[in-house]
């Protein structure tokens, strides 16, 4: 899921793949174990988001009272995820990661994470294999970023946008599917390997798929979209 395409090359998905290799637990599995984490929310005006999971199921929504409101499950306490919080004032800083020595070495791994709705995010996610629904319609979005390696991804941008904001996706193996909003111009930039693009709803102009909101509404989102293997679904209706 990286390279700088949504399904980049499929060279990209492997060597991402083997370098988490390193340092993986051979040993059977422990019963699983599910636990919550959450952050408290501060003064802080915007936040960085940064998850990062080496393989596994990520979900990420909104709904949170708090900043951050997590639910883990993984079958190993090696793999219990490191949370960290620095409230820098303006900007705070929020990490979410994988111990980095056991990367990829689970069968049971989930990532629930809710984040508040009214707090303005920058959401950066780097998954290297598994599958990953972002329902982001809720959130107050300001930029998303997104690697993936191998796997499907499932982005829903439903909602209403107070403002507008860029989405960068980037991937090697597997499909991508891409809820648009309703009432927002949508601007795409999508480059796709084997698989194709498809999207119903939106007309290519200028070698960019747009909606008919595109120029006219108050608040655009612009995407830019690379992929090395596998369908990319842009679903505007």
């Amino acid at each position: 899921m990286l390279n700088s395409s949504l399904f980049l090359a499929p060279t990209l998905g492997v060597s991402f793949l083997l370098l988490t290799a390193c340092g993986r637990d051979f040993g059977p599995p422990g019963p699983e174990r599910t636990e919550t984490r959450s952050i408290e929310l501060d003064k802080s005006e915007e936040v960085q988001v940064d998850l990062r999971m080496g393989a596994g199921q990520l979900r990420v929504r909104g709904g949170a009272d708090k900043l951050m409101e997590g639910r883990f499950t993984y079958n190993r306490l090696r793999l219990r995820p490191e949370v960290s919080y620095n409230a820098g004032g303006f900007r705070g800083h929020l990490v979410v990661e994988e111990p980095s020595h056991v990367n990829g070495s689970t069968q049971r791994y989930v990532w629930d994470l809710r984040f508040n709705d009214r707090k303005p995010l920058d959401l950066d996610v780097k998954c290297g294999a598994g599958e990953s629904r972002l329902d982001l319609g809720d959130l107050v979005l300001r930029r998303v970023n997104v690697e993936i390696g191998v796997g499907e991804l499932k982005m829903d941008l439903r909602g209403a946008p107070k403002n507008d904001y860029a989405v960068s996706i980037r991937g090697g193996v597997g499909e991508a599917t891409i809820y648009l909003p309703e009432a927002v111009g949508i601007e795409a930039d999508v480059e796709g390997g084997i698989g194709g693009i498809h999207a119903p709803g939106l007309e290519k102009r200028d070698g960019r798929y747009v909606n008919d909101a595109y120029g006219r509404a108050k608040n655009t989102v612009r995407l830019d979209i690379r992929g090395g293997i596998g369908a990319i679904n842009l679903l505007a209706n």
